[in-house]
């Protein structure tokens, strides 16, 4: 049986035509770059710098009203080389496409820094190569979250707002040597206000190698003089009801449990609205006695059961000033968008 063919003109689609990368890095390339960049195309560069990789519909939930409006600049941006795109294969259906950063936009990330681009240890190959690691699925669903709380912080009459996110790789470099957790934030809500580190847990890993990882936890906060929450994303409400067991036990070990507050929550958590928002009362705190526990609470209701934790009027610093990342490395972006005001009119 003969069934009917694709038309030869969708086999030859357009293909962006794109500088090399040698050309991308050189300083024409930039020059015509000067006139074209706005200053949410360079935050975004520095978000995918920080962050690795964000698929089309997070870099919605980042800095654009729609996905059309996403969809046309990033195609410029993937022109210019600012960004690059891949596709993962999946079983069924159709991946979204993802992005990571590309060379012109790493070099311009340097001079904005005033840095050789050298110093940045940039490789194209490395940051591409995202598209072929074991990790991919779990730094997409990490910055999912953040994204989700990006996304909230955006609306108009939005209650919380996210004051700082640091990537797992930036949390490796300052205190790595204790602990490597996925991710840090802080979240500000009416007059609340709780910084927390971030443990995306995808159902993998050896429930005692997760609850192992307190014991780091409580070493980082005697050190630093500061107890900063710890947060269990779980994939499933089966997966949380086995992690608070290990959690629990883990904490009865400790020396000083106090330091290591610690909550969960569950992904396909019910009776919970808007399940993707990592801002709404679905949160557990762990406590000794189970009898005792508040119930879910929302993310920024959590400070109330924890009283050692201290309000900080101060942006976050858990490590002493000669610890702080050298003037080689790009600073931690902003977890907000620049506001409309300071992007280019005329530019989607």
């Amino acid at each position: 049986m003969i069934s009917n063919p694709t038309p030869q003109r969708q086999l030859r689609g357009h293909m962006p035509q794109r500088p090399t990368p040698r050309a991308a890095a050189t300083g024409e390339h930039h020059a015509q770059l000067a006139s074209r960049l706005t200053v949410r195309d360079r935050w975004l560069a520095r978000m995918l710098y920080e962050h690795k990789v964000f698929t089309t519909s997070q870099i919605v939930e980042l800095c654009y009203p729609t996905m059309r409006a996403a969809n046309h600049r990033l195609l410029d941006l993937f022109k210019w080389r600012v960004v690059d795109r891949f596709q993962p294969f999946v079983s069924s259906g159709t991946a979204p496409m993802h992005y990571v950063l590309d060379v012109a936009g790493a070099v311009a990330l340097a001079y904005e820094d005033g840095l050789d681009p050298r110093q940045l240890g940039y490789r194209h190959e490395d940051a591409i190569g995202i598209a072929h690691s074991l990790r991919l699925a779990h730094t997409v669903g990490v910055n999912g979250f953040f994204t989700a709380l990006v996304a909230l912080s955006r609306q108009s009459a939005a209650r919380g707002r996210l004051t700082a996110w640091w990537s797992e790789l930036r949390c490796g470099r300052l205190f790595g040597d204790m602990v490597r957790p996925d991710a840090y934030g802080r979240w500000h809500e009416d007059s609340h206000q709780i910084e927390f580190f971030l443990e995306f847990d995808f159902g993998t890993e050896d429930l005692g190698r997760l609850a192992s990882k307190l014991y780091g936890y409580e070493k980082l906060a005697t050190a630093t003089g500061i107890t900063t929450p710890v947060l269990v994303w779980l994939p499933s409400n089966r997966r949380e009801t086995g992690a608070r067991r290990a959690l629990a036990g883990a904490l009865l070990q400790l020396d000083r449990p106090a330091l290591v507050p610690v909550a969960t929550s569950a992904a396909d958590l019910t009776g919970v609205a808007h399940a993707g928002n990592p801002a709404v009362r679905r949160w557990l705190p762990v406590v000794d006695r189970p009898a005792h526990a508040p119930g879910r609470l929302r993310l920024a209701e959590l400070v109330q059961v924890w009283p050692q934790l201290e309000t900080l009027a101060t942006p976050f610093s858990p490590l002493p000033q000669a610890q702080q990342p050298s003037a080689t490395e790009l600073t931690a972006p902003k977890p907000l968008p620049p506001t409309p005001s300071n992007t280019w009119q005329g530019r989607r």
